[in-house]
């Protein structure tokens, strides 16, 4: 049986957590070692989360630190982040020293700013200490900051013969060949080199004139989202980083972006639901208030103002009780056609699908929304009619709720295409925001198409 087949039977299960808390209770240090030793680093970080810090700590230190390093990595930030205060400046450095350039410099970032120069200090290899000095110069959302610094270059200059030697010996530094580029002289992005076309070669023959020219790039200036939006575009397992005059700095393979991609998801997720800061399950009830109270109290403004608008329309209510009733629905589907607009919107904007004038956006979901209020209007008016037998009351009931499907719509699609082009997240429209809005003015539309229909 090999070691992949003995990772997929992995399942993490009480009996386990148990075994493992007493051996490290026992200070069994042979069997904690033996146990974890067929384990993938995944599998060992999903273990380590199931202990407190301190015993996730102590096997931490156990292990040999080529596969400890990845097992930091696969860590939640903040229970990674409680590790690394239980190890040494030493400890540290060497997880480190494992660990490609971006994953290193992304562990040395979760630290303060003078535990990050006592572990620079203690990094051995110059070259690796070097790469992560330049890298920590870069904004953690860009292209430089996502970038990892191994990777494999051949010149166009050298042979066949000497270009394969070359990449037996930089491979060995890199964990995963995705491309092997070719620069010249002067270290600039030249195209990349097919290993088909290199295997058929003559080995006296010049990469000049076996090399691909069209190779996909992105500056090291470059945001992170226009990183992502590139290599989905273009199906790209890596692409290579450059600075402004094309002289290759590194590249960025596609578990960095799939790893941001979910980052800005769980964010944006978030900030739809009204939380206004990172958070977890886990964290504690003074950060789960404060992450949600904000959202809450706009909720509560939105509520009150909509009680002053209803109290500013008593003669009407006393006369058409009926209006009371319905006045939860205008405020749901106010709501609801709100967040739908906006969040389609947010989606689009996040695929870098919405292209064109936000005129012609607006346009569309005015379009939109007259279609699905009509049709709502229709089904209300028919209910309304059946049941009370009264025509007026039935239409200002259905003319309120077209326009206010309308006038949600409009909002729900204005308020994230303005913030995007102020350069906001988008994702605060949704939600409670959009929500509490659409209901003061769903509500306020209301009574006034109400009280003007039935001449109140």
């Amino acid at each position: 049986m090999n070691q992949d087949q003995k990772y997929k039977k992995f399942k993490i299960s009480d009996e386990l957590i148990e075994n493992i808390i007493k051996l490290v209770d026992e200070s069994n240090d042979s069997k904690i070692v033996n146990n974890f030793k067929n384990f993938h680093h995944a599998d060992i970080a999903e273990v380590l989360e199931e202990l407190n810090s301190d015993q996730a700590t102590y096997i931490i230190k156990l292990l040999d630190s080529e596969k400890t390093s990845d097992v930091l990595m696969e860590l939640d930030e903040d229970y990674r982040e409680k590790i690394l205060k239980n190890l040494s400046i030493k400890e540290i450095a060497e997880e480190v020293e494992e660990l490609d350039t971006d994953d290193a410099t992304d562990i040395i970032l979760e630290l303060s700013k003078e535990k990050q120069k006592k572990v620079i200090s203690k990094i051995v290899d110059a070259e690796h200490k070097a790469d992560i000095k330049e890298l920590l110069k870069y904004e953690e959302n860009s292209a430089g900051g996502l970038m990892a610094k191994e990777l494999i270059k051949v010149n166009e200059n050298w042979s066949v013969n000497r270009c394969i030697k070359e990449i037996r010996s930089q491979a060995s530094e890199v964990t995963r060949v995705h491309s092997v580029y070719v620069v010249n002289n002067k270290n600039v992005l030249l195209g990349r080199l097919s290993l088909k076309d290199l295997l058929v070669a003559k080995a006296s023959s010049k990469i000049k004139t076996i090399f691909i020219s069209n190779v996909d790039f992105v500056f090291d200036t470059d945001s992170a989202e226009h990183v992502a939006s590139v290599m989905q575009k273009y199906d790209l397992g890596a692409i290579p980083v450059v600075d402004a005059k094309k002289k290759l700095l590194g590249r960025i393979t596609i578990d960095d972006i799939v790893d941001l991609i979910k980052e800005e998801a769980e964010k944006d997720y978030q900030l739809a639901a009204g939380i206004v800061q990172d958070v977890d399950v886990d964290d504690s009830i003074f950060e789960l208030t404060r992450a949600r109270l904000p959202w809450l109290i706009l909720g509560l403004i939105g509520g009150i103002g909509a009680a002053f608008i209803m109290g500013g329309f008593d003669e009407i209510l006393i006369q058409h009780k009926i209006l009371f009733y319905f006045t939860p629905l205008i405020a749901a589907m106010a709501g609801n056609v709100g967040v739908q607009s906006s969040a389609i919107i947010v989606q689009g904007l996040a695929n870098s699908e919405i292209k064109g004038s936000i005129n012609n956006r607006l346009v569309k979901e005015t379009l939109l929304s007259v279609l699905n209020g009509v049709i709502l209007a229709v089904i209300l008016f028919v209910f309304i009619y059946l049941w009370k037998d009264q025509f007026s009351v039935a239409l200002a009931l259905s003319v309120s709720l077209v326009v206010v499907i309308i006038v949600a719509g409009i909002i729900g699609t204005f308020i994230p295409l303005f913030l995007d082009s102020r350069g906001i997240d988008p994702a605060i429209a949704t939600g409670p925001f959009i929500t509490t809005s659409n209901d003061i003015f769903g509500i306020l539309i209301y009574f006034l198409v109400a009280k003007l229909i039935l001449q109140i």
